[in-house]
């Protein structure tokens, strides 16, 4: 065999091992990127019915957020955790909060009655009694008194209540009276918070304006506009010519 035919093969033989071992070098380097990448993510365990201190070091050993979203009423134990989010199994990047539910035991506290109560008296009744105040929504009454309690939910006595939170519906009293907004653009401010003043509105906020060929003093611009229906709480605001 020739010289230059030996050298030929050695190269080939060369070129050969050079390509598996390149190969064998980029399949490495995808598996471990697959490997760091799906390495960030873990499966949840289950936690429910696990006592906060364990579910929280479970959880953090793991590389997650734990967090307490809230504290329900329960046949659990005090302390254990009765539901979970997002549920046990589902994957998770590391670094995420695991949100939880932990138990206050069986409901021991009977709901206080706080209708016809002031907002006030209600949230004191409230602490005495060991609960808090969840969402309150307030509401005109016709001929109601304002201030005051008109219900609540949970209703007082209720015994198979979930939350330590009661709801709250208090009444504002009567709406105020409402107006038709009248037209002030071209009336000195003067006349136009006479005009206002008669029917219970005040003006709110004045501005200058540079408006040529406008008489100062005049109302040149006003919010909001001639026909909308207004009442005391909304603010009126006037541009005035200087």
């Amino acid at each position: 065999m020739s010289a230059f035919k030996q050298r030929m093969q050695f190269a080939a033989r060369t070129a050969a091992l050079l390509f598996v071992l390149v190969s064998i070098g980029f399949l490495s380097a995808l598996i471990a990127v697959r490997y760091t990448i799906q390495g960030r993510e873990v499966r949840l365990p289950d936690l429910t019915g696990k006592v906060e201190a364990v579910a929280r070091e479970q959880v953090q050993g793991m590389g997650l957020g734990f967090r307490v979203e809230d504290r329900i009423y329960s046949p659990q134990p005090a302390g254990v955790v009765v539901r979970q989010s997002p549920l046990a199994g589902t994957r998770v990047k590391v670094g995420e909060n695991e949100h939880v539910v932990l138990s206050l035991g069986p409901q021991k506290v009977t709901i206080p009655v706080l209708q016809d109560k002031s907002e006030r008296a209600a949230r004191i009744e409230l602490l005495r009694s060991g609960m808090q105040l969840g969402q309150e929504t307030n509401i005109y009454l016709p001929g109601g008194p304002s201030d005051q309690v008109v219900q609540q939910d949970p209703p007082p006595g209720a015994e198979n209540a979930t939350s330590p939170h009661v709801n709250l519906l208090v009444s504002l009293g009567p709406p105020p009276s409402a107006y038709v907004m009248p037209q002030l653009t071209g009336e000195s401010l003067g006349a136009a918070e006479a005009k206002l003043a008669s029917v219970g509105l005040k003006v709110a906020k004045r501005s200058p304006a540079n408006v040529p060929g406008a008489q100062s003093g005049t109302v040149v611009e006003q919010s909001p506009a001639r026909g909308q229906r207004v009442d005391s709480s909304v603010p009126i605001e006037l541009q005035v010519a200087d």
